[in-house]
């Protein structure tokens, strides 16, 4: 048994010295910038972060179309939607701890429920900030925007697919919330990679796959790892990545469910309401498979390496793999 590779969707893999190694966030700069070069109705507002979250290249090129709203992710939010209103496409971008979690309320009123065309970047999600400690490591934003009506939820996997969410969000109409990391990962696709909002994509099948290791964000490429170590057991996996966590890809999780007959969700965030949420709901109404699910399990993280917290929160590849195997021993 081999794993098979789709070479059209990821390059070079389980080669950690050939791959760039880029937080997502750098993704979000680059894919700015272009998408405001693209269009100029693109707008930028920041609530004092502008390096952090990658702004910064927004307001050099286009000083004019960026707005420093200081800290004020409530205002923030507003303002946005009012530029929305009229005919701009505004990208608001705060550590998420504070965009969505600060200004939540806003972001339902004036955004949502105005279907306002906004852009919500949500910067430092996750335990992997590390030392910053529970205050700023967001593990519940993906429930919280998953839960509004009108809004899109996508997770890139690396800061390539990032820059290409980006561009996406700022082509289509409607409220979007993206979510990016701060620490470094693998940039593990490619230029050539497929990214199609509302369309998950298998980047590993072997043959006759036992279970399906479901992921969003940079938890895939730590299921890519987990499958390496289960065919070492002559355990059988596909590996999915999915990106956009609403709207979910029903069709393609649910063919992969159905023939896997078990899976595993992986996500940096509370395993209630995110990835495994929406993935359940779905078995339940079309497929009942044993699902386990990857995240942080209804507590805080801590200060630490994010190594050590991912390790230490069970969302690494070790945890992702006894995940798998649990799953199918419920099978």
């Amino acid at each position: 048994m081999s794993l098979t590779p789709s070479s059209k969707l990821i390059g070079t893999l389980f080669q950690p010295d050939t791959l760039a190694m880029k937080p997502t966030r750098d993704g979000y700069g680059t894919g700015l910038v272009e998408a405001g070069q693209a269009d100029a109705n693109v707008v930028a507002l920041c609530a004092d972060l502008a390096e952090s979250t990658r702004s910064d290249g927004f307001a050099t090129a286009f000083p004019s179309r960026f707005f420093e709203c200081g800290v004020a992710e409530q205002n923030m939010a507003c303002v946005a939607a009012g530029l929305a209103v009229a005919g701009k496409i505004p990208f608001i971008a705060s550590y998420a701890a504070f965009s969505p979690g600060r200004n939540w309320e806003q972001i339902r009123t004036t955004i949502a429920y105005n279907d306002a065309n906004v852009k919500v970047m949500g910067h430092h999600a996750g335990i992997s900030v590390g030392p910053d400690g529970a205050t700023h490591q967001m593990t519940e934003d993906i429930a919280l925007m998953r839960a509004m009506p009108n809004m899109t939820v996508v997770v890139p996997c690396d800061a390539e697919e990032a820059r290409k969410a980006v561009r996406a969000a700022a082509h289509a109409v409607g409220p979007w919330y993206i979510r990016f990391a701060r620490e470094k990962s693998p940039v593990f696709t490619s230029f050539a990679t497929p990214f199609v909002p509302g369309k998950a994509q298998i980047f590993w099948e072997a043959h006759k796959p036992q279970v399906a290791l479901i992921a969003c964000g940079t938890t895939v490429y730590a299921c890519l790892e987990a499958a390496r170590l289960l065919e070492r057991e002559g355990i059988a996996s596909t590996v999915v990545n999915c990106h956009t966590v609403k709207p979910l890809d029903d069709r393609k999780i649910g063919e992969v469910l159905r023939k896997c007959g078990a899976a595993v969700t992986a996500e940096e965030h509370q395993v209630i309401g995110g990835l495994g949420g929406a993935v359940a709901e779905l078995a339940a109404r079309t497929c009942p498979v044993p699902i386990e699910f990857v995240g942080m399990q209804g507590s805080f993280g801590e200060s630490g390496t994010p190594g050590e917290l991912m390790a230490k929160y069970g969302m690494d590849a070790v945890a992702v793999a006894r995940a798998a195997k649990k799953a199918l021993s419920r099978k």
